[in-house]
């Protein structure tokens, strides 16, 4: 699992080993493209640019360089101590536990599963003995999340005693799942 950090970075400079990638056609007007930097060192990292026709004549002319803030976004490995569950393992850990329960639905390629991931892992330490955490990766399990009507990720489930008593869809704010968890507490 990876959680990501974005950070405001210096300005960067055009240089000549940065592509250019814009959209739509080359017949469209300057005001209507979408310019983006791909940047040689970021493995297709795309940077959106808001570039005028003043500064686009500057890219054509190497020796006088546009300078763009960007913001980076850079994944990084994050470790769980959340227990997995699966479709088969659904009834036993979760609809015959005593108490509450939440239930983390995500998938590997999800970013909003990777922005609220560290949350979920701070929540599970700060009601450790009070709440029982999983985490249901829909790639691997699909039956579950399509019985209980999982339409997008990543979403947050609570059980009390079994039964289902609220669902949270999307990357929310720890303050809006500390709410609900502490209604059922």
């Amino acid at each position: 699992m990876a959680a990501f950090t974005c950070t405001t970075r210096p300005p960067i400079s055009l240089r000549s080993d940065t592509k250019i990638v814009s959209s739509p056609p080359p017949s469209a007007s300057l005001s209507s493209r979408r310019m983006f930097a791909v940047l040689p060192e970021s493995s297709g990292l795309r940077i959106r640019l808001s570039l005028s026709s003043s500064s686009l004549t500057s890219i054509h002319h190497p020796k006088v360089s546009p300078l763009r803030r960007a913001v980076v976004c850079e994944a990084q490995k994050t470790t769980t101590d959340i227990t997995v569950v699966t479709d088969s393992t659904w009834e036993s850990l979760v609809l015959k536990a005593d108490g509450p329960v939440l239930v983390d639905f995500w998938a590997p390629w999800c970013g909003p599963c990777k922005m609220i991931d560290p949350l979920v892992n701070d929540l599970a330490q700060h009601y450790t003995g009070k709440i029982k955490f999983y985490k249901l990766n829909t790639d691997e399990s699909p039956t579950t999340p399509g019985q209980y009507g999982v339409r997008s990720i990543p979403t947050i489930m609570i059980f009390v005693n079994g039964e289902k008593k609220d669902t949270i869809i999307g990357a929310v704010p720890k303050t809006t799942l500390t709410s609900s968890l502490d209604k059922f507490l």
